[in-house]
Order: C-alpha cells, then structure tokens, then sequence
C-alpha cells in the first residue's frame, strides 16, 4: 500500500513538472516580447525575422474584425476570444490559436491591463514550408478516409513548441544568427505542429488535394470576385466535387456557407472604403455587391453591432 502511495505521488509529480516548466518558459517569453515592445504601443508589432510578429494590448479595446491568414500564434500572458461565424474560441496563457485557410474573424481581447497587458507571439505559416517536412517525413501515416477539419483550432502548448519560440525570439538579439538560425527554428515549429494533437489539421494546409486545400483554393477565388455573384455550381466545379460536398466541406472548414463567407467579405471591404477612403454608405454597398442600401445597412448592423455612419464615427473617435 504504502509503495503505491509513493508510486503515485511520483507520477503527480512528474505531471507537475511539466506544467510548471511551461509557466516558467511563459514567463520568460513574456519578458521577451515585453522588452521588445516596449514603448511602441498597442497592436502588432513586427521583427527583424519574417514573418514574426508581436502582439500587446494594454486595455481592452473595441473588437478587430478582418480576414486572417494562416497564422500560428502563441499567448503568453492574458486572454482573447476569437469569433468564427457563430463559434467562439477562448484561449489565454500558453494556449495557442492556429488558422490555416484565411477566414473572416472577430478577434477580443478579455483580460489586459497597463501592469499586465495582453501579450502574444505571432508566425505567419507558410504552407510550401509545411509541405517540404511532410515530404520529408520517412513514415507516412497509414492511409485512410479523409474527414475535413476546421480552418482555425486552439491547442495546449507544450514544453518543446515553447522552447522554439523562445530561442527564436532570442535571435533578435543577435541579428547577426537571424539568417542561419530562424529558418531552421521555424521549421522545427513546423515539424512540432505537425506531430502535436492537432496534426492532422496542420498537415492538411499543405498537402495536395486534401479537403482543406481544395477549399483555400476556392477561398482565394472568392477573395478576389467577392463583388460579384456567386455561383456555388462553378466554385464547387473549381474543387472538383458535387454541390453538396462542396457546402459540407467549406462549412466544415470556414464553419459558415459560401454566401455567409462572401457576405463577410464584402461588410469587411465596405467597413475599409468608407473608414480609409472616406466613402460613403451608399456607394461603399455599391462597390462590394449590394443592390440594396437598406440590407446593406441591416446586415452591417448585424456583424459591427451599430449602422455604417455611426460605427465609422466611433472607429474616427477611438
């Protein structure tokens, strides 16, 4: 009896350990991307490594809505949600969010103050990267039916993926390693998320032919005509599948239809015109698709939470 006692006291301890080494390499991450974003304000802030970003938000401030690309980001002090068309996905200290096929989101940040802002560390992906290791791999997994997966997902980081990040960001301060070093650290982030619990969505982005490949292609079909009428019939021709395959897996993946996708696409583009280009309501509609400024205005309304004139207004203020 007693021997068990000390059996499984050892096993918590050995499950403790890990946790504890995360929150110590989150602390020290955290420190990291402080001093490198000290004094430059809120919002994103970029590096001397491509495509590294940092993030930090001393408040919270008003949600940011826009098309994100795919991105592997890592919170290392404080909390945001995400909202894709009706989900939510929370996440805070040593979770990370990934996106592999560019998607319309709401992002909020939830827990930041001027003593502890919210910080984040933020990689762009890059899928022909993905694709080299997972042709590298020696053992391909064994073949079976292919399900698809959603677009955006939130993990657990673990010990390994949290030591990349913090030798990359090391690197700016020797810039001198940045050329040699961060492509071969950025890889083995690419290797750890391909063997990490959301592998298979990982692997996805970059292997041809898969659901979620199809369906990025399709994506960028409907970014660049997002004006215009669709026709789900030619788009689902585009990804080689039948009509109703087609709504499945882009729902699957985007977690809303084509047409609500393109419908974000549009209020996004709209919101721009009239806060970048001063244009107004009326011909911002014009410009993005809409016939009718009275549906315009209602489905404004409904994704930015007040009409175009007045959202504009507060944007100009904050």
């Amino acid at each position: 009896m007693a021997i068990e006692i000390i059996n499984q006291l050892i096993n918590q301890d050995a499950l403790a350990k890990p946790s504890k080494r995360i929150a110590n390499q989150c602390k020290e991450l955290a420190a990291l991307v402080t001093r490198h974003t000290d004094g430059k304000g809120n919002g994103f802030h970029k590096t001397a490594i491509d495509k590294l970003e940092f993030t930090r938000e001393s408040s919270i401030p008003a949600a940011l809505h826009g098309v994100y690309q795919p991105v592997f980001c890592i919170v290392v002090q404080g909390k945001k949600e995400a909202l894709l068309g009706d989900e939510t996905y929370r996440y805070g200290e040593a979770q990370y969010l990934a996106i592999s096929v560019d998607l319309p989101l709401s992002g909020f940040v939830v827990e930041a103050t001027p003593d502890k802002p919210y910080l984040a560390f933020k990689l762009n992906l890059d899928p022909r990267q993905l694709c080299d290791i997972i042709t590298a791999q020696t053992k391909p997994s064994a073949s079976k039916k292919e399900n698809s997966v959603r677009g955006l997902f939130v993990s657990t980081t673990d010990a390994p993926l949290l030591d990349c990040a913090l030798r990359l960001t090391r690197l700016l301060d020797t810039p001198q390693d940045i050329p040699i070093l961060a492509p071969m650290i950025i890889r083995e982030i690419y290797y750890r998320l391909l063997i990490g619990e959301q592998g298979e969505a990982v692997c996805q982005i970059a292997t041809s032919g898969s659901n979620m490949q199809r369906i990025a292609e399709v994506i960028k079909l409907i970014r660049a005509d997002f004006a215009k009428p669709m026709r789900v019939e030619k788009l689902a021709e585009k990804a080689n599948m039948s009509p109703s395959s087609f709504h499945h897996h882009f729902k699957e993946v985007t977690s809303m239809s084509p047409l609500q996708y393109q419908k974000q696409l549009r209020l996004l583009e709209a919101r721009r015109l009239m806060l970048a280009e001063n244009s107004d309501a009326a011909n911002a509609a014009y410009q993005v698709g809409y016939e009718s400024p009275s549906q315009f205005s209602r489905e404004y309304s409904r994704m930015f939470g007040a009409p175009p004139i007045r959202d504009i207004e507060r944007l100009r203020t904050a």
